[in-house]
């Protein structure tokens, strides 16, 4: 009898460490709780980030330890991907965005047209029947696919009336990088420079690469096992994140 405790303590010891090192160095589950992203996440995906993807920095690690500030085995993101990070404010919370600006870019919004680097963007009006959320508010918006400079395109909303027009022009710092929503007017992110503001590289935590899971809290509780039909994101399973 003791040694089939030993022996189950043992694996899960050893199921444990697996998934602690998989957790830092692979893979880490990430969950969806507002509409800053729509329509490309929905409030419930869940989803795989890659902690890999831009090396390793203290937030890599559980409680993001303190003693060391540089970041390992690095490699730089590219522009347009989604990315999880830890927020300036206080280090600690994490937000999903997609990348805009890199270091020694310039971003400003002009007459609802976004500028990088003094040069509009591509952009084309899309048709898509979308319900666009934010908070409790259904927004009205226009659809449109955005090029960036290197070829990435990805859907953005943007509301009818009350968009944010006109922008103060950003300088990305050295080392530090630019994120924005895509559904533009329900986004806190670093166009707000007293809440979010620039991104420093060791702040990255990793790239969203794929969703796993979904459900949608608005049409009951998970524990409603008998609404899972209805609640669960069937289309969602496993989708890549663009």
């Amino acid at each position: 009898m003791k040694r089939i405790i030993i022996d189950n303590l043992k694996t899960l010891f050893y199921a444990f460490t697996i998934a602690i090192i998989i957790r830092i160095f692979l893979f880490q589950p990430f969950y969806i709780p507002s509409s800053s992203m729509e329509p490309n996440l929905l409030i419930g995906d869940r989803l795989f980030v890659s902690k890999y993807e831009y090396g390793y920095s203290r937030h890599s690690f559980p409680f993001s330890p303190t003693n060391f500030n540089r970041r390992f085995f690095s490699s730089k993101p590219s522009r347009g991907e989604i990315i999880v990070f830890k927020t300036p404010a206080d280090n600690r919370t994490d937000y999903i965005k997609r990348l805009i600006g890199l270091p020694g870019d310039t971003i400003q919004f002009i007459d609802g047209i976004l500028y990088l680097n003094n040069k509009p963007i591509k952009r084309r009006k899309v048709d898509i029947s979308v319900q666009i959320n934010c908070g409790s508010e259904i927004l009205d918006v226009d659809f449109y696919e955005e090029t960036l400079i290197g070829g990435k395109k990805y859907i953005v909303a943007y509301r009818k009336i009350g968009t944010m027009a006109n922008t103060d022009r950003f300088i990305v710092p050295q080392n530090y990088f630019f994120f924005m929503g895509d559904n533009r007017d329900c986004s806190k992110d670093s166009r707000f420079l007293n809440s979010v503001g620039y991104v420093n590289f060791n702040n990255l935590v990793g790239k969203a690469q794929v969703i796993f899971f979904s459900n949608d809290s608005k049409k009951g509780s998970m524990l409603k096992f008998w609404k899972w039909n209805y609640i669960i994101r069937l289309e969602r399973f496993f989708k890549k994140i663009k």
